[in-house]
């Protein structure tokens, strides 16, 4: 086990540069204020250093809202907002103190979107969890396909990604007019709920005829995990605590 100073306290920390890229990106992003102690623990308990973006973000701020808040980058939030956005140790059920062994499951949530989509990096073992890709790639749960899918990047490579505009081909066909209005005024633990589902044959031919509320995130992910069993009895698996 590293300590935490080790993992803080290195040459070459990636949040100045993440800084300069979140700084100089056209896609609208929101840094939430951190917590420095909830920081130093989460670093702790994933063993990654400050070198890593996904080290810079946990230990420096409470998270990125992305496009207005249609994605949701978990780091460590300040304050205890009962609307707020939950910080990447909650989502993920870490223990409050260093615990050698906590498992993060078949891999660690690092993002939610409105729509109840998911973005985990994949653990050690993928085949062995039932998920696609290679140990350390992103992998995205798909509300609309009722599935996972491996994006062929890692943390870093992702993130860049997402500040160079990626988003908007990503989600080519699950926005609408006006989705930026209705998306802004969510809290932080909520996402929107679509009728009929993402999934259906109505919605896949005409999105526009759907209609949309609010709902609490916990409520989305329970409905898309009770869907994929229903339909093929396969468990998705972990989707994040909220």
């Amino acid at each position: 086990m590293r300590e935490v100073n080790e993992l803080i306290n290195v040459d070459d920390p990636a949040w100045p540069l993440l800084i300069q890229e979140l700084s100089s990106t056209g896609v609208p992003v929101e840094v939430l204020p951190g917590d420095p102690e909830t920081g130093r623990a989460s670093l702790l308990q994933l063993q990654v250093s400050a070198r890593s973006n996904l080290g810079g973000i946990v230990l420096n701020c409470g998270g990125l809202l992305v496009d207005s808040g249609w994605l949701r980058i978990f780091g460590s939030p300040s304050g205890a907002d009962a609307e707020g956005l939950l910080g990447l140790a909650e989502i993920n059920a870490m223990p409050a103190t260093f615990d050698p062994a906590w498992p993060s499951g078949a891999g660690l949530v690092v993002a939610h979107d409105v729509l109840g989509g998911v973005f985990t990096l994949n653990g050690g073992n993928p085949r062995q969890a039932g998920r696609p890709g290679e140990p350390g790639e992103i992998l995205y749960f798909a509300p609309d396909a009722l599935g996972w899918e491996a994006l062929g990047a890692g943390h870093s490579a992702w993130l860049s990604w997402i500040l160079s505009g990626g988003l908007q081909e990503f989600y080519e066909g699950l926005r609408w007019d006006g989705w930026r209005d209705e998306v802004s005024v969510l809290n932080g633990r909520q996402g929107l709920s679509f009728f009929p589902p993402l999934w259906s044959a109505e919605a896949r031919q005409d999105l526009l005829s759907t209609s949309r509320r609010a709902v609490p995130m916990a409520e989305l992910l329970s409905l898309s995990r009770n869907s994929c069993l229903q339909f093929d009895g396969a468990d998705p698996g972990f989707l994040g605590v909220v």
